[in-house]
């Protein structure tokens, strides 16, 4: 789950909106100054579908120690010390699930999804979160996930259905940057993040170079981009999420009836570029 505070309490938007709130943005992304993804439909079915493995876990959500909704919110952002509020086994197993779901359809796609959650775990993990005897899952997680991967790169060769440029190391990073970047631009979106920020790596300009993408909220989830990125001078998209009262819970049965009784409601969100 994400969490927004609300006057009345919080709210809540699932992994998977998330990520297709990601795939929008991806989908927009590309103009006569940053190149747009190639291979452009195996890298959006990878940023739509990047957090699928969370399907389930959210449809009954959890709560902290504190009794808060479990969920990223605006105090995780730049810190991801989410290990704090979630088992790392079922962690694990959630960031597996997400690849694995895609894999079977999308080969290349399922890539790009491993490699989004071996760096979060690896370059912007909070490992004081993690105790110690955990440590060694963790490891070999991620050695598992290094094999994967060169088992499905090695299907996209053998496919056919790919390109040599398509193939090559610095294409498979370059997509999986935008991955990250439309990531961070949904999260910072759906929180309603108030503070500069900047979307994680330098992204591909045509020709060639890299920049990298600031991003300044305006008013509420409307934001601007430095420089523009996008195709069009506007995007407006929607989340879905449910509003609930209450800012702490009892027990996760308390949190589960409120979240039943909400009504599915739409937010807007705003990117724009620089007068």
């Amino acid at each position: 789950m994400l969490r927004a505070r609300t006057q009345e309490g919080w709210f809540l938007i699932t992994h998977p909106e998330h990520a297709r709130l990601a795939g929008e943005f991806a989908s927009a992304w590309g103009n006569s100054r940053f190149r747009p993804p190639f291979p452009l439909t195996n890298t959006l079915e990878g940023i739509r579908r990047h957090d699928d493995g969370w399907a389930t876990r959210d449809r009954t959500p959890k709560i902290t120690r504190e009794g808060r909704p479990s969920a990223f919110g605006i105090d995780l952002v730049g810190k991801y010390s989410a290990f704090e509020e979630i088992d790392l086994a079922d962690y694990l197993q959630v960031r597996g699930q997400a690849m694995e779901a895609v894999a079977a359809q999308d080969a290349y796609a399922a890539v790009l999804i491993s490699m989004h959650t071996c760096n979060l775990l690896t370059e912007r993990a909070d490992h004081s979160t993690i105790r110690p005897d955990d440590r060694p899952k963790l490891a070999a997680f991620l050695e598992r996930q290094e094999q994967r991967q060169e088992d499905l790169r090695r299907i996209c060769a053998q496919s056919g259905r790919f390109s040599g440029i398509d193939l090559l190391a610095t294409t498979w990073v370059e997509n999986f940057r935008l991955l990250q970047a439309c990531d961070n631009l949904s999260l910072l979106s759906c929180v309603d993040y108030p503070n500069p920020a900047n979307l994680l790596h330098p992204l591909p300009l045509m020709g060639s170079g890299m920049q990298e993408v600031a991003v300044h909220r305006l008013a509420e989830r409307t934001f601007r981009l430095d420089p523009w990125p996008m195709r069009e001078a506007v995007v407006e998209v929607q989340v879905s999420g449910r509003r609930i009262a209450g800012e702490l819970f009892g027990s996760e049965s308390d949190l589960g009836i409120a979240y039943a009784k909400a009504t599915p409601e739409t937010l807007r969100i705003r990117l724009k570029q620089r007068p």
